[in-house]
Order: C-alpha cells, then sequence, then structure tokens
C-alpha cells in the first residue's frame, strides 16, 4: 500500500492522544492534542483547511477537513459514541471532493479509540481496490 507507512505513524500519535487523556472531551480538544504529537513524529499538515467544493466545473462552497497530512491524506476526527454510515459517508465525500486516495476517520470518544481507513476507489491510486 502506497501510503499505509504514513497512515500508521498517524494512528500511532492517535493511540497516543487516546492513551494519554482518553474519551470525554470535545472533537478541538483531540484536534489540539494530535497536532502535538503530529509535530512529534515531523509530520507536516495543515488543520482545519479550507477546501473548494465544485459541481460540474464550478465553485459552490467550501468544507474544512481536521487535517490534510503530507499533501496527501485526510484526517477528519470526531468524538462520538460510535462511528456510524453518516461518518463514513462525510469521509469519503471528501475524498472524492478533494481527489484524494485516502483518508482517516478517527474517534476519539468511544472507550477504545476507533479508527477507518477510508479509500477513494475513484483515485486512480485505488485501481484495484475492493470494499
Amino acid at each position: 500500500m502506497q501510503h499505509q507507512d504514513l497512515t500508521h505513524t498517524i494512528i500511532g500519535c492517535a493511540m497516543k492522544v487516546h492513551s494519554t487523556i482518553g474519551s470525554g472531551f470535545q472533537e478541538v480538544i483531540y484536534q489540539r492534542a494530535l497536532a502535538i504529537e503530529m509535530n512529534k513524529q515531523h509530520l507536516n499538515y495543515a488543520r482545519e483547511m479550507e477546501m473548494l467544493i465544485y459541481y460540474d466545473g464550478i465553485e459552490i462552497g467550501t468544507r474544512r477537513v481536521d487535517f490534510f497530512v503530507e499533501n496527501m491524506i485526510m484526517v477528519e476526527l470526531k468524538a462520538v459514541t460510535s462511528l456510524n454510515d453518516l461518518h463514513m459517508a462525510q469521509a469519503m465525500n471528501y475524498l472524492e471532493a478533494y481527489n484524494l486516495p485516502i483518508g482517516l476517520l478517527i474517534n476519539f470518544g468511544s472507550r477504545s479509540m476507533e479508527f477507518k481507513k477510508i479509500f477513494n476507489t475513484k483515485h486512480p491510486d485505488n485501481a484495484g481496490y475492493k470494499k
């Protein structure tokens, strides 16, 4: 997998955050803590990066992704009891809208940290990926 080492590092940072402060905080607290951990790993990222959304080649608005890491991986954070299909759909929409190959959906709200790797099957990097 092309992005495996990077996603592994990001997930490791998230696990460190969760093991240190646990669950029960607002998403922004986890966002700040994850930024600290990613800095320790010397990862380049943009936080709360505003990205344009297009429809039929026309700009129709913007969305903010929690983290855009190393100019290739979108990271969306949640602080909810459990991830659901809406969270997965949101992450997939971001990947498709930004034409990114892979993203991470990380939930700090449950007792055990949850994460999902989301693959944009419409991206050329994932031509052989099966759901």
